[in-house]
C-alpha cells in the first residue's frame, strides 16, 4: 500500500550529534571536514522545509517520475563534481556500462540490488510500488561526512579520509538512504522520537537486508553490522551501529562511544538527534536481529517479510511508537503464518529488548 500524502524528511546516516562532537576535535582537519557538514545538512534541512510547502523549485526537481509498476530498475546517478547544487551532472542512466569512477558503479549496484529485493522477495516495484526512478548523486560537497535521503533522491559525500571513507562502499548505506523513501511512501512515519526511531530501524533493516542478499548470507553467517568499511584506519571501531549488540560499534577517542541502547532500559531521552532516532534505534534494531536469528536461514525471507508487510499493511500510525509498531508486527506474523513459530519468535524478540506488547 502506497501512502498517498507522503511527508518527505532529511535523513542522514551519521546523526548530528556525532558530528557536533567532530566539530569540537582539537584536530583542525576533523573540526573543519564536520563543520563543513554541519552546515551543508543545515542547509539541505532548510531548503526540504521550504520544499515541503512550496514545493521544489523548477532547477531541482526531481527527474519525472514512473507512472505504473515495473520489473526493471530506472536509475540515474548524478556528479555534484564537489559542489552542493543538486543533483549535478548526469554521469550514469540506466542500462549504461560501468565507467571508471568507482564510486558511481558501486551506487548503481546498490540501487539495484536494493530495487530486486523489494521486487523479487516482497513483488514490490521500486519505494513507490509503481517504479519510482532511482535518483542519486555522489561526490557531494568537499570532504562531506554523510549521505541522505532528502525526499527526492539519495546523496553521498566522500568522506574526510580521517574519520569516514566514501559514503558509498558500503551497500547498506546505500540502501539504508533508500529505505528511507520506501517508508516515506509506506507507513510516513514522522521523524522525531519513537516513530523517528522507528523510520531510522527501518532503513538499518532493509540495509542489513540487501547486504545479506548481495552476500547470500544466512542470519547466523551475517555481522548484523551497519556501514562495515565506512570508518577510516585511525577510527577504534568497526561499524556505525551493531545490531547484534548495540553500543559497541565503535569506542574512539574522537567519534566518541555508540550509545545505542539493546533494550528499553537503556533507552535515552534526549532532544537531540530529533529525539534521539539514531539512538533509539538500536532497541527496535535489536528486536528484528533476534527475530531473525531465531528463525533462521535468509533473514530476508520469514523475518523480513513480516517486518514489511508491517511497514506497509496500512496499519501504523505515523507516531507510532516501539509498542505499537510491536503489536502490528505480532498481527502481521499472525496473518501470513499463523500460530507458528514465527509468531513466537516474534513476541520473544520484542520481550527480550522489553518493549510491551500486550
Amino acid at each position: 500500500m502506497a501512502n498517498s500524502h507522503p511527508t518527505p524528511a532529511f535523513c542522514t546516516i551519521i546523526p548530528p550529534h556525532v558530528l557536533d562532537k567532530l566539530a569540537r576535535s582539537g584536530d583542525p582537519v576533523i573540526a573543519l571536514a564536520a563543520r563543513r557538514t554541519l552546515e551543508a545538512d543545515a542547509a539541505q534541512r532548510t531548503r526540504r522545509r521550504l520544499n515541503s510547502v512550496a514545493g521544489p523549485a523548477p532547477d531541482t526537481a526531481a527527474p519525472p517520475r514512473g507512472t505504473e509498476a515495473t520489473d526493471q530498475p530506472d536509475r540515474t546517478i548524478y556528479d555534484c563534481e564537489n559542489r552542493t547544487r543538486l543533483p549535478g551532472r548526469k554521469v550514469r542512466g540506466e542500462g549504461d556500462a560501468p565507467g571508471q569512477d568507482a564510486t558511481v558503479n558501486r551506487v548503481y549496484a546498490g540501487l539495484g540490488a536494493t530495487f530486486e529485493l523489494l521486487l523479487k522477495t516482497y513483488g514490490r516495484s521500486s519505494l513507490d510500488g509503481e517504479g519510482l526512478p532511482l535518483i542519486a548523486s555522489v561526490h557531494y560537497d568537499r570532504e562531506y561526512g554523510n549521505a541522505f535521503w532528502d525526499g527526492q533522491q539519495m546523496v553521498f559525500g566522500d568522506g574526510d579520509g580521517e574519520i569516514f571513507l566514501d559514503f558509498s562502499i558500503p551497500v547498506d548505506v546505500i540502501a539504508h538512504e533508500l529505505a528511507h523513501g520506501l517508508t516515506q511512501y509506506t507507513a510516513n512515519l514522522s521523524y522525531f522520537s519513537q516513530p523517528g526511531a522507528l523510520n531510522e530501524s527501518v532503513s538499518d533493516v532493509i540495509g542489513s537486508l540487501v547486504k545479506q542478499y548481495t552476500l547470500g548470507q544466512d542470519a547466523a553467517d551475517a555481522d548484523w553490522l551497519i556501514g562495515a568499511g565506512l570508518l577510516a584506519p585511525r577510527v577504534t571501531g568497526v561499524a556505525l551501529r551493531s545490531m547484534k549488540a548495540p553500543g559497541t560499534a565503535y569506542d574512539d577517542d574522537v567519534l566518541g562511544k555508540d550509545p545505542q541502547p539493546a533494550t528499553m532500559d537503556g533507552y535515552v531521552r534526549t532532544g537531540r538527534d530529533n529525539g534521539g532516532v539514531h539512538i533509539n534505534s538500536g532497541i527496535p534494531n535489536h528486536a528484528f536481529y533476534l527475530l531473525a536469528v531465531e528463525l533462521g536461514g535468509k533473514s530476508w525471507e520469514r523475518a523480513g517479510q513480516i517486518w514489511f508487510d508491517t511497514l506497509t499493511g496500512g496499519d501504523v500510525p505515523e507516531d507510532a511508537n516501539f509498542s505499537e509498531f510491536a503489536k502490528l508486527t505480532i498481527a502481521a506474523a499472525k496473518a501470513r503464518y499463523g500460530d507458528g513459530e514465527e509468531l513466537q519468535a516474534v513476541r520473544k524478540a520484542w520481550d527480550t529488548v522489553k518493549v510491551r506488547t500486550d
